[in-house]
């Protein structure tokens, strides 16, 4: 026996229903439904569960835009607007398809910073392969240095081998 005036309820015997049971259940809860539906003895609650069950989402929906609910006391007369309240707007078909094609999606700043870049890269690598930027230019210059000097680095090495070949034919 614990001490004191209060018992404490942890530890106790706990039980848990078994599959069975619960299968059980079920079964006897399908049956009842099923003798309510035979006799036409479904209560309210009854019907409201089913409906929830099966799925009545779209009925909900509408029957509350065809009943307002009514206000209780004085929040009837007074008309508040919630700015931060979304109210959504049933567009027609026809409207929709005109206005898909003739909006362009809303792009971030940083999405249209971005894609101004990408632009600006593609038209100064076209630029710069067409040879018109500054760096083009330099780039063009020293490869035109670098062409000569071969040259002349081969016309040296072509006249020391033919000054080679008739030191060895005086030879």
């Amino acid at each position: 026996m614990p001490r004191g005036k209060y018992t404490n309820h942890k530890g106790r015997n706990r039980k848990f229903t078994s599959p069975e049971e619960l299968e059980e259940q079920r079964k006897q809860e399908e049956n009842k439904q099923k003798w309510r539906k035979e006799h036409g003895d479904i209560s309210s609650s009854d019907e409201e569960s089913e409906g929830n069950k099966s799925g009545s989402e779209s009925d909900d929906s509408d029957s509350d835009e065809d009943h307002p609910t009514k206000a209780k006391g004085v929040s009837g007369l007074i008309e508040v607007e919630n700015p931060n309240r979304v109210v959504k707007k049933n567009k027609k078909l026809s409207n929709l398809n005109n206005l898909g094609e003739g909006e362009k999606p809303q792009l971030s700043r940083r999405e249209r910073e971005e894609i101004e870049r990408q632009r600006a890269a593609a038209a100064y690598q076209k630029a710069h392969a067409e040879g018109k930027t500054d760096q083009a230019r330099a780039d063009l210059a020293r490869l035109a240095i670098i062409r000569q000097q071969r040259e002349e680095a081969a016309k040296r090495r072509e006249a020391e081998k033919k000054a080679k070949e008739e030191t060895t034919k005086k030879k």
